[in-house]
């Protein structure tokens, strides 16, 4: 099978996956609502933001508008950027990785584009989809769905520990996604292994 094959084909089973665990956590649960699903260190815990990974965020009106026109340039130039890779024949390594950032990237707008005109809000119920009145928002004001929590360690702090003694702690913290969980993987895999991509692809130059 192409790299071409491959790229497209893993870009389109992440969307797919994305968007049903989006969608079940929205038509399932209402935010703040959490379902165990290993014990206490795996957990749907349902939260919403307004498009950046792990629950971070741009307040105001400007903020998520500005963020949402810069994913969808980025969206743009990533898939361009892509189609450059195949062509080039640069390393399939890279080629994965790139297409696992744009998978992410694409779910994530995907939220933040629609979801606000097809669904209800979750603020103390269960969303609606595409209910009669209309959504909750309008075109690229939705929130991102996030529910994908891992509360591996949690402890207090010695109380001999600056600024933070005593204080209870959690790791991993972050609330995130699948789409999330795609960029951030398809980054680790090109810093771990920059040197090979590039490498390779400076072999092919003449």
């Amino acid at each position: 099978m192409s790299v071409k094959k491959i790229s497209i084909i893993l870009i389109f089973v992440i969307l797919i996956l994305d968007q049903f665990l989006k969608i079940w956590t929205k038509t399932n649960l209402v935010i703040g609502q959490e379902t165990h699903i290993i014990g206490n260190w795996f957990i749907l815990h349902f939260t919403e933001n307004n498009g950046m990974a792990f629950g971070l965020d741009i307040p105001g009106e400007f903020g998520k508008i500005s963020l949402s026109l810069f994913r969808l340039a980025a969206i743009t130039g990533i898939a361009f950027f892509i189609r450059h890779l195949i062509r080039s024949k640069a390393h399939k390594g890279l080629i994965i990785s790139v297409s696992l950032i744009l998978a992410g990237a694409i779910g994530n707008i995907i939220d933040s584009a629609f979801y606000g005109m097809i669904f209800t809000d979750s603020w103390g119920r269960t969303a609606e989809l595409f209910p009669d009145g209309g959504g909750y928002a309008s075109f690229l004001h939705g929130k991102v769905v996030d529910m994908l929590y891992f509360p591996i360690i949690k402890g207090t702090w010695p109380h001999w520990f600056p600024f933070w003694g005593d204080h209870s702690f959690i790791f991993f913290r972050p609330v995130f996604n699948i789409a999330d969980s795609s960029i951030t993987t398809g980054v680790f895999i090109i810093l771990i292994f920059q040197k090979r991509f590039f490498k390779h692809k400076e072999q092919q130059q003449p």
